[in-house]
């Protein structure tokens, strides 16, 4: 049975025990800052575990694409060491939210393997957590399993929880004998008593039963769950009768790829270990770009530049010097793109992202690896066995090495790395993860009112009819406590059964507005989601008290939503012209949307040219003339796609959606405000363009009477410049190209005549020499405030004298400078420019420093100068040997 096919039965036997088929979700977890990546079948229904969300089913089964690389779940350095770990794995998993549990999960989980799958019941083992007796019981019940092949085990094994509070439960782990020949030397090699490659676990059944408080303490669920996961490379392997994931038909056409780019032959053993890396890594970078994910410096993106570089090392390991990985997409696409659509539908992009920091990567290894070498050698002759955080940082920093690569080539040489050391010197760079931290705090934000919210309704948005509604307070929160009231004073956050304020979300800020109900008011400063339906309003109460069961009438602030909509609208069409300038590529990668301006991430891999934006500025402003209309409908989320609209990054949309639609231009799926014309626009002005990442470019624009501003205050600038220069505002440009090439021009000749100057100086110079102890020496002070021409002057005169010892100083503006040049012949002989700078400046200004033959020293007093170089006399004949 092939891999696809194992994955098409799982998904369509339960479908046919009243699953719902859900798609897999991105691998970049929606509204989740406390993962990584997704890591599990669960992490898309967590929301729902939680009692959070609720979804339209009460069964579901997917299988999901994961990833176990970086933070607590890291697989990364174990790939193609073991036959059974992966960065990148698909995860087959059923879930019940409150309906069935442990009888029909242990029924169906043995039907689907032995029934559907022919597994011979004598085969499998089942692992139960050691208190669970009714998890014991049902396996023999049920499925008939000896007690003699039941094994109870810890909570280590056999207990998981989603968090150190929240739900919880035992597990059940089904195994899968592989047979003596894989046995270990143990004795006994039993379940439970080793852990060998014998004992193959392939389905873990999570009994989510508990709500475990801070204390430790255990209360039953009122609605206990099932989330069960079955690792379909590991289920393959047995049914394609192979000994490790990598030869099977999900990854075993990668190796054959990676033999003929490389021209070697795959060995199962150690030999084999860089082809078992490369083809999962291909996978795992494949699937994360296609997500959203792009090579980079922090988080998701590092992770992904680390995985995609150590493949490429791994591919020099194969005599491969040439960029490879990228053409390893096709066969990922050829193996899994008819059950994942998205990897097919970017291919080419996929491939030139990855083609792109192959080359980066390429470019800088050569170098890193010699300065790396350099440290290492280095680092053994003064005896260190550890390379220091700041050379590692330098590596990273300058030659584009992640500190993971550095830690694994050096121990493979038996070197370690100061990673505290390294950390530290990454501190300034670790400010730009603050935006990360505010993505937690919201979370945690949601988090703190879910307990408290669970009797109320969710709360429905009438905002997209009207900007003022009236509606019910069905909660009050203060500080994170339900409250009956709010007090005049008093700040704290209102659920209301309704409301026209727009929620926070698809990058769209939310509203502000007002409370009113008789006899008080209240400002709303925010608006934001929460899991579940309801809208939260954050207010401060100005006037009277509100309380709960309240009537009160909520209005939007008018001009603010206008101005809002006027920059989503303007969104729209800026993704639409993107993609018509610059190609389908241009795929949003992030936006957010204010009543001042607009800001759109998008993907793309240069600079954009004055001639490109200039296009996508037209663009915007002749669909802005053109008037379209800005229509909207509701339908499904497979109509939605098939009419071709878009889907925007970061967005978690569910089976009904709403689309956005201008004209014939631009087609949308998005929940935000919009005009009801794009002609309401006004005006579009883009302000800035910049990079934030490998493969990813950031616009900024204003629209409306931002724009005008803008264009006004732009004008009057001109204008002041115009009449600096005493020409009309159109003729600036003309008149200071003529003020730069008279300024080149001017240049050249002070150059001029400072290299004529300087002959004549260096001719009167040379008559000052005098021998000290057997060394010529020149000391003298010259009129020179540049310390870089009285650097050139002191060369020039060495360079006449071909043996011994300039020292020269000049003095403006209160500053002493000083510069020393000693012949290599003379270095020999124990004069040093540095030792003799020390002391020049010591006496000039009582200390001093610098550069090893420049030196500065405070003073305005013209014979401590002449004294200073007096003395450097005494120091040549000290030093000369």
């Amino acid at each position: 049975m092939t891999g696809n096919e194992l994955r098409e039965k799982f998904l369509s036997f339960f479908a046919g025990k009243g699953h719902t088929i859900v798609h897999s979700s991105s691998l970049v977890p929606v509204n989740d800052p406390t993962l990584l990546f997704t890591n599990a079948g669960m992490v898309q229904f967590k929301d729902v575990f939680l009692g959070l969300d609720r979804r339209p089913f009460k069964r579901a089964t997917t299988a999901q694409k994961c990833v176990r690389a970086g933070g607590k779940h890291n697989d990364l350095d174990t790939v193609g060491r073991t036959a059974r770990h992966h960065t990148f794995f698909e995860m087959l998993g059923n879930f019940s939210f409150g309906d069935y549990f442990k009888r029909e999960a242990i029924s169906y989980a043995w039907e689907f393997l032995t029934r559907i799958l022919e597994l011979p019941p004598e085969r499998l083992w089942i692992t139960v957590y050691k208190e669970d007796d009714e998890a014991y019981r049902l396996w023999q019940e049920v499925a008939g399993v000896p007690a003699e092949r039941i094994v109870r085990m810890g909570e280590k094994d056999n207990f998981w929880a989603m968090g150190d509070t929240g739900p919880c439960g035992p597990c059940s782990e089904i195994i899968y004998d592989r047979g003596p020949e894989h046995a270990c030397s143990s004795n006994p090699c039993a379940l439970g008593a080793c852990d060998c490659d014998r004992w193959l676990e392939i389905w873990n059944l999570v009994f989510m039963q508990y709500e475990r408080d801070a204390g430790g303490n255990l209360t039953p669920l009122p609605r206990p769950s099932i989330d069960t996961g079955m690792g379909l490379e590991r289920m393959a392997s047995i049914l394609q009768g192979v000994d490790s994931n990598f030869d099977t038909d999900l990854l075993q056409p990668l190796i054959k790829a990676m033999e003929g780019l490389s021209g070697r032959a795959y060995d199962r053993g150690e030999a084999g270990f860089p082809f078992r890396v490369i083809a999962d890594h291909a996978r795992a970078c494949t699937f994360l770009i296609a997500d959203g994910v792009l090579p980079g410096n922090e988080g998701r993106s590092y992770v992904l530049r680390r995985i995609l570089r150590r493949a490429a090392r791994f591919g020099k390991a194969l005599g491969v010097e040439e960029p490879f990985l990228y053409r390893l997409v096709d066969t990922v696409v050829n193996i899994m793109g008819q059950a994942y659509p998205e990897v097919a539908e970017q291919q080419e992009y996929i491939a030139r992202v990855i083609r792109q920091e192959e080359e980066r990567f390429h470019e800088t290894l050569n170098d890193g690896m010699r300065v790396l070498n350099g440290i290492m050698e280095q680092a053994g002759r003064e005896g260190r066995d550890t390379i220091s955080g700041h050379e590692a940082f330098t590596l990273y920093d300058t030659y584009g090495f992640p500190v993971d690569l550095t830690e694994e080539i050096a121990g493979e040489k038996g070197f370690k790395v100061d990673r505290a050391g390294f950390e530290e010197a990454m501190a300034a760079q670790r400010e730009r993860a603050r935006a990360a931290r505010e993505d937690i705090k919201a979370f945690e934000f949601a988090m703190a009112f879910a307990g408290n919210l669970d009797d109320i309704g969710g709360t429905e948005f009438t905002g997209y009819e009207r900007l003022e509604d009236t509606g019910k307070v069905l909660a009050l929160i203060r500080q994170s406590e339900r409250v009956p009231y709010l007090d005049e004073g008093e700040s704290g956050y209102v659920v209301l059964d309704r409301t026209p304020c727009y929620p926070e979300g698809g990058g769209q800020v939310g509203d502000q507005g007002s409370l009113a109900w008789p006899g008080g008011e209240a400002r709303v400063q925010d608006t934001r989601r929460l899991p579940g339906g309801k809208i939260v309003h954050q207010v401060a109460v100005t006037a009277g008290k509100l309380a709960a069961g309240q009537e009160v009438k909520l209005m939007v602030d008018r001009e603010r939503r206008l101005a809002t909509a006027r920059n989503h609208t303007a969104t729209h069409l800026l993704h639409r012209a993107l993609k018509n300038v610059l190609g389908e590529h241009a795929n949003q990668a992030g936006s957010l949307v204010t009543p001042e301006r607009l800001r759109f991430d998008f993907t793309h891999f240069a600079p954009l040219t004055e001639e490109e934006l200039k296009a996508i500025e037209k663009e915007v402003n002749a669909r802005v003339l053109a008037g379209l209309p800005v229509t909207t409908l509701e339908t499904s989320l497979r109509e939605a796609k098939a009419m071709g609209a878009m889907a925007l990054f970061g967005e978690k949309y569910g089976e009904r959606v709403r689309v956005v639609k201008m004209g014939d231009y631009s087609l949308e799926l998005c929940g935000g405000t919009h005009l009801r014309s794009t002609s309401e626009v006004g005006l579009f002005r883009l302000t800035s363009e910049s990079s934030i990442g490998a493969g990813v470019r950031r616009v900024e624009a204003v629209t409306g009477a931002a724009a005008l501003d803008l264009i006004s205050r732009e004008y009057q600038e001109l204008a002041s410049v115009a009449g600096l220069l005493k020409v009309p505002p159109f003729q600036v440009a003309g008149r200071v190209q003529q003020l730069l090439e008279k300024g080149k021009e001017m240049e050249r000749e002070i150059a001029r005549l400072r290299n004529q100057l300087a002959t004549y100086t260096v001719k009167d110079l040379l008559n000052q020499v005098r021998e000290v102890a057997g060394v010529p020496v020149l000391q003298a002070r010259v009129d020179i405030t540049d310390s870089e021409a009285l650097r050139e002057l002191a060369d020039k005169v060495r360079d006449k004298m071909g043996s011994g010892v300039v020292v020269l100083g000049s003095q403006h503006d209160g500053r002493v400078n000083f510069v020393a040049m000693v012949s290599k012949d003379l270095v020999k002989r124990g004069v040093h420019a540095g030792n003799l700078l020390r002391e020049v400046a010591r006496i000039a200004a009582g200390g001093g420093g610098g550069r090893a033959d420049m030196a500065q020293a405070g003073g305005k007093d013209p014979s401590k100068l002449d004294q200073a170089l007096a003395y450097s006399l005494k120091v040549v004949a000290q030093q000369v040997r």
